[in-house]
């Protein structure tokens, strides 16, 4: 394949010459940029949430998600001694439903109010924009954006992750009878200047696979492939950091496993609502992998924070009262609105939905939550 492109321009195009003049790239390398290039990487060009979207994430299946975690983080909040002003961190938050909604439901506490001052983490100018758009009528101008955690000002916090981890680049490293391999990202052989293709492969020396996989799958059996996300442990050590250095915890919530490193091949690939080919079309589709809940946690106790053991979506929503909010809201619906919400409850509790496999870590200054673990822990 030559280096040199003459159809339109695409990330296709610019990754296979890449590829093409200094070798295969690691998957890490490809999701990064499907996900994050400036110019056509799939978050900095559209809002890909909702039904007209690819995916629906908590937030927009119900409101009543958004206010227990509102009601979460009070909580948490007074459980730290009411700390004066803190920051209230959302990282990756999407179209702003879960920080309005959680907002709302935290004016149970004027004080709470009083005291907050948000930081969205969002390097995407079309979901900022829409982020905007959501939370002015709530916080007016008083809001603040970031491109990375490490620009959040220093001091108490609370912060929440929901569906971020998961968008996190990942590495894969596969057996074989040679030993541990990187899964690596080339080009199709056949596939043209116009219309380029990829293909995974298996990088020529088995250095880095040796390098990556964890020591407890060192002697899984041939044709096992093992994820590892350096980029999301370096988040989770940082966040560690912080609530080390602060009064404060964190409240992270993805779909993934709780039982350590794990064999299997996780990623995928999503478009309007269905699974598509992971390395077609790169910047079209969202890109994610299951999250490993131990290595998170793992990773924030280095950066010096204390964790909590995961719970299941499910029976942390129950925990904190979601079926008494639905039949609230239930109570004051009409037919079809009470319908609606029975059938978002169930979507977000039901084991079969998203109840068992999102998951929920809390995280913590070391000794704040002595007493009693966080709230639904």
């Amino acid at each position: 394949m030559a280096v040199e492109s003459t159809g339109p321009e695409t990330l296709a195009h610019l990754l296979a010459r890449r590829i093409v003049m200094d070798g295969p790239i690691s998957v890490g390398t490809f999701m990064a940029e499907a996900l994050g290039h400036p110019r056509f990487g799939y978050y900095m060009r559209r809002d890909p949430f909702g039904s007209g979207g690819d995916f629906t994430t908590a937030p927009e299946i119900s409101q009543m998600f958004g206010e227990l975690v509102g009601l979460w983080c009070v909580d948490t909040w007074a459980r730290l001694g009411g700390p004066g002003p803190f920051h209230l961190v959302e990282l990756g938050p999407g179209r702003g439903t879960l920080m309005a909604d959680l907002l709302r439901a935290a004016a149970v506490l004027p004080l709470f109010r009083d005291n907050v001052t948000v930081h969205l983490v969002e390097t995407s100018p079309s979901l900022r924009e829409r982020q905007r758009q959501t939370l002015h009528p709530v916080l007016g101008d008083a809001v603040h954006w970031h491109d990375r955690l490490e620009d959040v000002p220093e001091g108490p916090t609370i912060l929440i992750a929901n569906e971020f981890f998961d968008a996190l680049p990942i590495r894969q490293v596969q057996k074989t009878n040679h030993g541990w391999f990187e899964r690596l990202v080339d080009v199709e052989p056949d596939s043209t200047e116009e219309a380029p293709r990829f293909r995974f492969v298996l990088e020529a020396f088995g250095s880095s696979g040796n390098r990556l996989v964890p020591d407890a799958l060192r002697d899984a059996p041939d044709g096992s492939v093992v994820e590892v996300s350096p980029a999301s442990q370096a988040v989770a050590r940082l966040i560690g950091g912080r609530l080390a250095a602060a009064p404060g915890a964190a409240l992270v919530i993805d779909y993934g496993h709780t039982h350590g490193p794990a064999v299997g091949d996780t990623l995928q690939a999503m478009c309007r609502h269905a699974y598509a080919p992971v390395l077609e079309a790169p910047g079209e589709a969202d890109l994610t992998a299951h999250v490993d809940f131990t290595a998170i946690a793992t990773a924030a106790r280095e950066g010096g924070a204390q964790s909590f053991a995961p719970v299941e979506q499910g029976e942390w929503l129950s925990r904190l009262g979601i079926r008494q909010r639905a039949a609230a809201l239930t109570a004051k619906a009409s037919r079809e609105q009470a319908r609606d919400i029975r059938g978002a409850l169930d979507r977000l509790i039901d084991p079969a939905q998203m109840g068992r496999l999102f998951k929920l870590v809390a995280l913590a200054t070391p000794g704040a939550f002595a007493d009693a673990p966080p709230a639904g822990f």
